[in-house]
Parts: C-alpha cells; sequence; structure tokens
C-alpha cells in the first residue's frame, strides 16, 4: 500500500477537513511568497482536491 492510498483511507469520512488543510497550506505559501506562484499554488490545491475527494471551493460549494 502506498503512503497516498494509507493518506486517502485516513481521510475517509474528513473530506471537508483536508478540503479545508489544503486551501490553508495553499494561503501560507501565497503569502510567503507574496502570490509569486500563486497559478502555481492553484493548480496545485486543484490536483490535491481531486486526489482526496475533496472537489469543492473555498466557500463550501462543490466545484463543477
Amino acid at each position: 500500500m502506498s503512503a497516498l492510498d494509507k493518506i486517502k483511507k485516513m481521510l475517509k469520512g474528513h473530506e471537508d477537513k483536508a478540503g479545508k488543510g489544503i486551501d490553508k497550506a495553499g494561503d501560507m505559501v501565497d503569502d510567503r511568497t507574496k502570490g509569486k506562484y500563486s497559478g502555481q499554488v492553484d493548480s496545485a490545491q486543484d490536483k490535491l482536491r481531486q486526489q482526496f475527494g475533496t472537489d469543492r471551493g473555498q466557500d463550501g460549494s462543490p466545484r463543477s
């Protein structure tokens, strides 16, 4: 079992908290880099949400 599979198993049922963590981490990176890499950060956040099944926007609504 890969590390990613273990993380997915641990997050099962806590997708909302995982999504908030992804948002918070991305915001921290944007703050520290003064938004220089915001496009890459947003892309990484989207990919993480897809991997962990947390396809929701920052406001909590499902992404279309």
